[in-house]
């Protein structure tokens, strides 16, 4: 059975501490290796020019996750429950699915971010002298280390008392670790604020659509890094899974006001995040091809000085940690949830099915790192194709969200259906472009 997991930390903790939890986790999961990389990208590939749009994704991701919150403490149940209860259960284990999918591929990412760190500090030295050794004799130290961390994660899974609650007291250190040090580096790379005040406009860079940008192996399609960019901030299925969340978290109608603070304060912190990265990376590595560690790591150089390469290397692997396990048990329990099982994260076909993401994305990564992709580009590329299951779950939760039934008195307003239906067009479109271009990369 769950854990109870009404709010049980020490009194003497600050009430606005106490109730941060849910959208926090959402955002750790949202903000992973790719995340990081794709940011890093963006700034190198296009300065300061995306920064407006970055902020429409942060309001549209808000506008999404307070939904799912929503639907978690007004409806009573989650968001795959809802669904049964009114369309049946073969609709709610298609979403339950769809959603395990999109997880799986944010794990193929997490995977080959922990195979780029080993291999940028020089794992394979273990094994002898690295520029002796072939591509596949790499590959295979690689898959190896994959095989190892993957495998202390799965005892880790079910070893874990109170999944949860252990989860939200790391993720609330890992965070803050994380934004002081990007943000203490912005302050001694000092951008062009005058250029950032420009790149705060909305708009779309010249030669988008047309792919005139040069940066990596991805240059000739830019519309996958904006794709990468989406993915990885305007995530509807972490959204979605927000009113899971807050179920765990115990919060009733009298949370009401509470879940949904703290799902604009998880947004707030994923889109300043990926800001701030964005912001360096435009000041530092402008122009630079981005698809390599040792070249992002430079980002860092002003605040770490010589030490920056492996000191970045064991960052990425600090965020890689981050959503390597919330995610697998993410699409885990939710796939539970679809398919009518204790959705719970502490609940036995939760962690079983959390296995089942670990080991699919371990595997698709190994089979990645014996092609000639770079490590960084295919991150890119697997963050892009979870922008393609969107669609359903925007459209899941607009229809949740304006349910009398469900919401009451409570229902979206006329602002809030606005920027969801804006949202859901959006989606929509980038699913659209993106499963074009992979079509048209395999025909």
């Amino acid at each position: 059975m769950s854990e109870p997991l009404a709010d049980s930390e020490p009194e003497r903790r600050p009430s606005w501490w106490r109730s941060i939890g849910p959208a926090l986790i959402t955002a750790c999961v949202v903000f992973g290796p790719g995340s990081l990389l794709i940011s890093s990208n963006v700034g190198a590939v296009f300065g300061y020019e995306l920064l407006g749009l970055l902020i429409l994704i942060g309001i549209l991701m808000g506008t999404y996750v307070t939904m799912g919150a929503r639907i978690g403490v007004v409806g009573g149940a989650t968001p795959c429950t809802l669904v049964a209860s009114r369309l049946g259960r073969p609709v709610a284990a298609v979403i339950g699915i769809n959603l395990c999918l999109i997880c799986t591929a944010f794990q193929f990412s997490n995977n080959l971010a922990v195979a780029a760190v080993a291999d940028a500090l020089g794992v394979a030295r273990l094994f002898g002298n690295p520029d002796e050794m072939t591509r596949h004799a790499r590959s295979l130290i690689n898959s190896g280390v994959l095989l190892v961390f993957n495998a202390a994660i799965i005892v880790l899974v079910f070893t874990l008392k109170h999944v949860y609650r252990t989860l939200e007291r790391i993720m609330k250190v890992m965070v803050a670790v994380i934004l002081i040090c990007f943000l203490v580096n912005l302050f001694i790379v000092r951008p062009d604020v005058l250029a950032i005040l420009k790149g705060l406009i909305p708009r779309l860079p010249e030669g988008l659509l047309t792919g005139d940008k040069t940066g990596n192996i991805y240059s000739s399609y830019p519309m996958v890094l904006v794709a990468s960019l989406f993915g990885t901030t305007f995530s509807v299925a972490a959204a979605l899974y927000q009113g899971n969340l807050v179920r765990e978290k115990g919060w009733t109608i009298r949370d009401y006001d509470r879940g949904v603070g703290d799902a604009i304060a998880g947004v707030a912190v994923l889109t300043g995040v990926s800001a701030i990265i964005m912001m360096t990376s435009a000041a530092v590595l402008r122009g630079q091809p981005a698809n390599d560690i040792s070249v992002l790591a430079t980002q860092l150089r002003p605040l770490l000085g010589a030490t920056t390469h492996v000191l970045f290397c064991v960052g990425l692997l600090a965020v890689a940690m981050n959503p390597f396990v919330i995610n697998a048990m993410i699409g885990g329990s939710i796939l539970a949830d679809g398919v009518g099982k204790p959705a719970g994260l502490s609940d036995r076909w939760s962690r079983r099915f959390t296995v089942v993401v670990l080991l699919v994305g371990m595997a698709v990564a190994m089979i990645v790192l014996h092609t000639p992709i770079k490590k960084v580009d295919a991150i890119i590329f697997g963050q892009a194709l979870t922008v393609i299951g969107n669609p359903l779950m925007a459209a899941t939760l607009l229809w949740l969200a304006n349910r009398k039934d469900i919401m009451g008195e409570r229902r979206n307003t006329l602002v809030l259906n606005i920027l969801g239906g804006l949202g859901l067009l959006v989606v929509v479109f980038i699913a659209i472009r993106v499963l074009l271009l992979v079509v048209s990369k395999l025909t």
